[in-house]
This record gives structure tokens, C-alpha cells and sequence, in this order.
């Protein structure tokens, strides 16, 4: 028998279907249904302590009218699992979202939930406009520097930046030849994340984290929670208007994409100064593919650029290599990390 379908290419529907358009166009509440949940402290109540519904819906302080939807929407969208009318985490949710873990990626959620989804309810506008749709709509000033003026909000974005740059920076500690260098410094490192990432799989590498001031006690906190205070330091300034900090290794993660080219291509300079020859720059954030069609969440992480700042943007890897070599690094290439997540590695 001859193959019907010799390329292999899946066969065209010979009817349009709505499935696609209406699972993308109902998103918004699986997403704030999530969020939600993370607000709650659902999945860090459950932890460990498997719970009847009625029980936990009055420990959240949930309403009977909707409880029950609430918690079996988390189990359709495989967050919880339920044995009769007990309710348990599911293995990713209890690793990533108990408050009590290393491992909590739920700060970035929280700072999703708090700030985000409502801005991306102007999404429409800031297409128009061209014009960021957070803070900076009502008030002067960059949005960072409101950001940084409020110690609990700072803190919830720091533990943010911690959660959605946790699983790269494993990644990082295994893919880049670390036993070539002594010393790194993570420039806009805000927690501390990535680096104590390295620091723990690298015992031989001492490191920086270089951020704003009021970044300094949170993050000699984590550092210090892991019993890495020897290896790992903090130093304070503004990497626009200060000098980085002298290293082997110099990594920015989500640092570039916040900023228009010139700022870019300002950073990226500063960095090939700081670093001896032989040196490298390690660029990690949602690399969007070079053919632009495949890396959905650095395309909409662009979009939330356009949401955020002023004139930020995401970019290809053959692009961040452009930039890297006119600032005169000889050899670059890009990595793959962890799901969306690539590095661009530039050596001087």
C-alpha cells in the first residue's frame, strides 16, 4: 500500500474548527485562575498536608459558591490532584509553588497577579501609542525607580526575577566551561538567584552581584541562606552611570531587553571594558528565535517591554551577536538554557 501522506506533514482539516482561536481567546482565566491560586497560598497550604475541599475552602477563606469550581479547576488544569474530596499539589506545583521551598517560582506569579495582569488589560492602547501602560501613565519617573522605593514591592520583584531565572541559571552552571575562570559577576542580579546557582555547582568560582542599593539587604539575605556569604558578595550602583565591577565573567539576565538600541549597545560596551581578554559575556533572557516564529514567550515578553518601559524590546540571537561583535567581542555564540530561555556568549 502506498503512503497517503508521504511528507509526513500533518493532513489539512477538511473543516475549520474554532478550538485553537477559542482555547487562546479563554487563556486570560485559566491564567488568572493560577494567579489566583498563588495569591491564595493554595498550593503552600497543601504542601505536605493533603486536605478535604470544604475544609481548605474555609482556611483560604473562600466563598461555598465557587470554592469548589475553583479547586477542581485547579485539578482539570493539572495544578492539584483530588482523591475523593481530598485535595493534594500536584509534583510541579508542590516543587514550585510552596512558599516554604528554595524552589518557589511563585514570586514571579505574584508579581504577575499584582501588577501585570491588570496593565495587559491596555494592551490595545499601548499598540496605538507606542507608550508604556504601567505606572508611567499616572506618575513621572522610570517605573523602576517607584519599583525600588517601596521595600515590599522590591522585594516581591526581586523573588520574581529569582523565580523566572532559577531554571536558566541551572542550566548556565552546567553549559558554560566555568573551570576556564575564578571570578563572575552578575550585573543587574537583583536576588542573587543565578549566581548562588553557580556558586553551588562551581565551589572554585567567587562572584558579585551588582545591583541598586536598596537591593543590598534582600540579597545579602539569600545569598546568606544558602551558607554561601564567603564566595559571594554584593556591590551596589547603577550600571549606566557607574563602572561594573571588574570579573572573568560578566552576566546580565533580563538586563538587555528593558532598555531601546543605544542602551544596548551602552551596556554591552561597558561590559567588553570590564572584562580581561579571553573573557566572557553571558546574555541570558527569552531569546527570540532568529526566524521570529517559534519562541512565543519572547515575542509576548517583547510585548510586555512595550508594556513596561519606555523603548525595551526582545531580540534574536543573531542579533544580540551583531551588537556583541561591533563592540568588538572576536568570538559569540548562542546557547539553548531551558524552555524558552537562551544565553549569548560572547568572548573577548
Amino acid at each position: 500500500m502506498s503512503n497517503p501522506n508521504p511528507t509526513g506533514a500533518r493532513p489539512e482539516q477538511s473543516h475549520p474548527t474554532p478550538d485553537h482561536i477559542m482555547q487562546l481567546g479563554l487563556g486570560f482565566m485559566a491564567s488568572k485562575t493560577l494567579l489566583s491560586a498563588a495569591e491564595l497560598g493554595v498550593f503552600t497550604k497543601l504542601a505536605g498536608h493533603p486536605t478535604d475541599g470544604e475544609i481548605l475552602a474555609r482556611e483560604l477563606g473562600l466563598h461555598p459558591r465557587g470554592a469548589r469550581d475553583f479547586l477542581d479547576a485547579l485539578v482539570a488544569l493539572g495544578l492539584l490532584q483530588r482523591t475523593g474530596q481530598i485535595y493534594s499539589n500536584s509534583s510541579d506545583a508542590d516543587f514550585f509553588l510552596d512558599r516554604t521551598k528554595p524552589s518557589y517560582i511563585g514570586g514571579l506569579l505574584e508579581m504577575l497577579n499584582a501588577r501585570l495582569y491588570s496593565f495587559w488589560g491596555s494592551l490595545t492602547e499601548g499598540l496605538q501609542t507606542g507608550q508604556p501602560q504601567n505606572e508611567a501613565k499616572y506618575q513621572k519617573g522610570s517605573p523602576f525607580e517607584a519599583l525600588y522605593a517601596d521595600p515590599d514591592r522590591l522585594r516581591g520583584f526581586l523573588q520574581a526575577m529569582t523565580g523566572i531565572s532559577m531554571g536558566a541559571g541551572r542550566v548556565m552552571a552546567e553549559k558554560f566551561p566555568w573551570q576556564q575562570y575564578k571570578t563572575f559577576a552578575d550585573v543587574g542580579g537583583a536576588q542573587g538567584g543565578v549566581a548562588v546557582q553557580i556558586a553551588l555547582r562551581h565551589p572554585h568560582l567567587s562572584g558579585i552581584v551588582f545591583d541598586l542599593p536598596p537591593v543590598q539587604p534582600i540579597c545579602e539575605e539569600y545569598i546568606h541562606s544558602f551558607g554561601l556569604g564567603e564566595r559571594l558578595h554584593f556591590s551596589s550602583g547603577d550600571f549606566f552611570k557607574d563602572s561594573l565591577p571588574k570579573a572573568d565573567v560578566i552576566i546580565m539576565g533580563h538586563i538587555l531587553h528593558d532598555w531601546d538600541l543605544a542602551g544596548k549597545k551602552g551596556l554591552i560596551a561597558k561590559v567588553y571594558e570590564a572584562i580581561p581578554a579571553g573573557g566572557a559575556f553571558l546574555v541570558h533572557e527569552s531569546i527570540i528565535d532568529d526566524e521570529r516564529r517559534q519562541n512565543v514567550v519572547g515575542l509576548l515578553m517583547s510585548l510586555n517591554m512595550l508594556i513596561e518601559t519606555p523603548g525595551g524590546f526582545d531580540y534574536c540571537g543573531s542579533d544580540c551577536c551583531g551588537w556583541m561583535r561591533e563592540a568588538g567581542f572576536k568570538e559569540t555564540r548562542v546557547v539553548s538554557l531551558v524552555g524558552p530561555d537562551s544565553m549569548v556568549v560572547g568572548i573577548k
